[in-house]
């Protein structure tokens, strides 16, 4: 099967949550590839005592039938909490301008609803977010960091979106920047 899906292609998320990620990881990628699945995306990162993996898989109607019916009995025999849905692909998407945005402040439990309130009251799709909260190394302050991926309507003027992103930082006293996206390889 080709890396890239064909138009025939259908499209299944499958989010679980388990206690090993390694184990985890190797028997939901193996099972995916065994149904003659191709998997299209997926992220898997630690939370304390859990693991969560989410994978995008793409494959024929019957394939997909085939691993959405192996896998709660695969969830129920190895203990892993199991979500899944068909999807659809994004290609009708309006235009959009991908950015990142980096947020470093002092931890406040609203803080990371504020800046996603903030985004969609512009129509701005967040595609990524990922934080971290940590004590500072001299002080002992608990912070946040918080790394967002947007799209940016290509409508949208970029001057006025910094100038609205800078004044809504300054008012929660954030140390953020919006740049525009750019692969890391």
């Amino acid at each position: 099967m080709s890396s890239t899906p064909s138009q025939r292609d259908q499209y299944l998320v499958i989010n679980v949550m388990g206690q090993e990620t390694t184990a985890l990881a190797s028997l939901l990628t193996r099972l995916c590839t065994e149904q003659r699945c191709t998997i299209i995306n997926s992220r898997m990162s630690r939370h304390g005592t859990c693991a969560v993996l989410l994978l995008q898989v793409s494959g024929s109607w019957d394939a997909l039938a085939r691993l959405e019916t192996l896998l709660p009995p695969l969830a129920k025999r190895e203990h892993f909490v199991l979500s899944m849905r068909r999807s659809q692909s994004l290609e009708e998407r309006p235009q959009a301008l991908p950015y990142n945005v980096f947020v470093t402040a002092a931890q406040r439990p609203e803080l990371v609803g504020e800046l996603c309130t903030f985004f969609q009251q512009l129509s701005i799709d967040i595609e990524d977010l990922q934080s971290f909260t940590y004590l500072a190394q001299h002080t002992g302050t608990p912070m946040l960091n918080l790394t967002l991926t947007i799209a940016i309507p290509a409508q949208t003027q970029l001057s006025w979106l910094r100038e609205q992103f800078l004044d809504f930082c300054d008012e929660l006293n954030l140390d953020a920047v919006i740049e525009p996206w750019r692969p890391l390889h």
